[in-house]
């Protein structure tokens, strides 16, 4: 079983408009609400791809319900453990430039904490455990370290996250990290661009502080894995156009995760993640498995 956690869930509030005009009304041209939280966005994408998979984590408030309703229809199994407050609703604001406006969600308790640490204690040997994106302001940075422990040794685990919350797991040496070029230039202080080789050098440098594999995405330059078997991969990013970023980090861990788990091959799992990630920035929703399929087959590695 593949469980995800998002600390801090919201419904995406999204507006299409010609433009924003500081200070004035502005009219919309269509809006929408989509579930907003990467650990949630892995899942669903991987629901779409075949793996079930249960979301964990914390909602609040009447946003919250709609959040665990909306997990529900996109198949999920959902362990939210609700708290008081109100669970986030995000402003995404898109005319010819995208701008968000991400709210800062519910304050979340020790207590809270604990009793989501004694749910992750129960994962069996086997289980995939997926800590992705940010935690809230009021947790530890050594949550994502802390959720890992508490796992035990025989859970896989993957982290997506910035700074201090992924940096503080390489000692738990999980079996996946995926950060993108720039938090990668964050880590170590050097800028990687779009730079591929760059990018492997320091997804390596990760690998000996203790993470198994390094997936570094390159937005429209492609992505590098560092692999535990020894080999390094790289792929181009496939034609097509952008149209939302939004969910599409968190969809190539979904397939990697998912073409992880159907063969067992870092080349077909890297694939799957480089298809399902372009798939994501290439429609207004998340990828559905047709499309990542699509995708996957016009895809050659660089090496």
């Amino acid at each position: 079983m593949v469980y995800t956690v998002t600390f801090n869930p919201a419904l995406d509030y999204v507006i299409h408009t010609d433009e924003i005009i500081p200070g004035e009304t502005n009219r919309s041209k269509s809006e929408h609400i989509l579930l907003g939280g990467k650990g949630i966005n892995v899942s669903v994408v991987l629901e779409g791809l075949g793996i079930h998979s249960t979301v964990m984590g914390f909602c609040a408030g009447f946003t919250g319900k709609e959040i665990i309703r909306r997990v529900k229809e996109h198949g999920c199994s959902c362990n939210f453990i609700e708290i008081p407050g109100l669970s986030r609703i995000n402003l995404k604001l898109k005319y010819d430039l995208e701008t968000e406006i991400n709210a800062n969600g519910p304050n979340i308790s020790k207590d809270n904490i604990q009793e989501l640490l004694n749910q992750i204690s129960r994962l069996n040997s086997g289980d995939y455990l997926v800590l992705a994106g940010n935690a809230s302001k009021s947790v530890p940075s050594t949550i994502y370290k802390d959720l890992i422990k508490s796992a035990g040794k025989e859970v896989i685990s993957v982290v997506d996250a910035e700074g201090e919350l992924l940096m503080n797991t390489l000692s738990c040496k999980p079996f996946l990290i995926k950060p993108n070029n720039f938090e990668l230039s964050e880590i170590f202080g050097e800028e990687i661009g779009a730079d591929r080789k760059k990018a492997l050098f320091y997804a390596e440098k990760l690998r000996l502080m203790g993470a198994r594999n390094v997936l570094v995405s390159l937005a429209g330059n492609g992505a590098v894995l560092s692999a535990e078997n020894g080999k390094t991969y790289e792929m181009n990013a496939p034609a097509g156009k952008v149209i939302n970023s939004v969910g599409a980090g968190d969809s190539m861990v979904a397939g990697f995760i998912a073409g992880w788990i159907e063969s067992g091959d870092f080349l077909h799992a890297f694939k799957m993640g480089v298809a399902a990630g372009s798939a994501s920035a290439f429609s207004e929703n998340l990828a559905d498995k047709d499309s990542v399929l699509k995708i996957y087959s016009s895809l050659e590695s660089v090496k």
